[in-house]
C-alpha cells in the first residue's frame, strides 16, 4: 500500500468539514478548498509557523484553516468571524475532532476592538470584489492584523498583487513568500453562470517584526 504523504493525510481529514450553510454574498463567503487549506498550512508548518504557536485565523468562516492549524500542534488556535452560523458549524467539527487546543469567536472588525496577540494570523478576507460587498475590506483586514501577529498570512486576488504588495511595504512590515493557487469558486449565489471559476488568488506570508 502506497502511504500517503503528511500533507495529503491532512487534507484527508478537512475535506469534509462543511461550507457555509446561506453563504451572504455581501460577506464573499467561498470556502478555502481542503487541497490549497492544506498546502498553504503545510508550507506555514514547515516554515516554523505552526508547531506550538499562538495562532488566529481571522475571518474563519467555517474553520477549515484553523481546524487545520490545530491539527498540525499548535499552542493555541483562535477563528474570529463575523457570522455566527459559520462559528457554530467551526465549534460543531472542532468538538467533533476532540481537539482541545481551539476555540472561536463572533467578531466584526469593522465594529469591535480585537485585542488579542499572536505569532501567526492566517486571514482569507472578503476581496471587495463583488458590488454588494465592502470595498477597501481586504485593506481593513491588513490594518487589523498587523496589530496583532508577528507573521500574516493572508490572502488576496492576484490581480491586486503590486498594490497590496507596496501596502504592506508601506506598513513597515516585509513579504518573504508568495504562494499563488487556482481558487475554485462554486456556483453557489444566484448570479454566477458557471458551476465552478478558478480565480487566480496570492498569499503574501508577511513578516511584522
Amino acid at each position: 500500500m502506497k502511504k500517503i504523504s503528511k500533507k495529503k493525510h491532512l487534507e484527508m481529514l478537512i475535506q469534509n468539514i462543511p461550507k457555509h450553510q446561506n453563504p451572504n454574498v455581501s460577506l464573499e463567503q467561498y470556502p478555502t478548498s481542503s487541497s490549497i487549506a492544506a498546502d498553504l498550512l503545510w508550507n506555514a508548518y514547515s516554515l516554523g509557523d505552526i508547531q506550538d504557536q499562538n495562532i488566529i485565523d481571522l475571518a474563519c468562516g467555517t474553520g477549515i484553516l484553523a481546524i487545520a492549524s490545530s491539527l498540525l500542534d499548535a499552542k493555541k488556535v483562535l477563528g474570529i468571524d463575523i457570522d455566527k452560523s459559520s462559528i457554530n458549524i467551526a465549534e460543531d467539527v472542532s468538538n467533533k475532532m476532540n481537539l482541545k487546543n481551539i476555540d472561536f469567536l463572533v467578531k466584526d472588525i469593522t465594529k469591535d476592538t480585537l485585542d488579542y496577540k499572536c505569532d501567526t494570523l492566517i486571514q482569507n478576507p472578503p476581496f471587495g470584489s463583488q458590488e454588494r460587498s465592502k470595498k477597501g475590506i481586504d485593506i481593513k483586514f491588513i490594518d487589523v492584523a498587523s496589530k496583532m501577529a508577528d507573521v500574516i498570512y493572508s490572502f488576496h486576488m492576484a490581480s491586486t498583487h503590486d498594490f497590496i504588495f507596496d501596502y504592506f511595504e508601506n506598513l513597515g512590515m516585509t513579504i518573504s513568500h508568495e504562494f499563488k493557487y487556482r481558487f475554485p469558486i462554486s456556483k453557489i449565489y444566484d448570479f454566477h453562470t458557471q458551476d465552478v471559476k478558478n480565480v487566480d488568488v496570492i498569499v503574501f506570508r508577511v513578516e511584522n517584526f
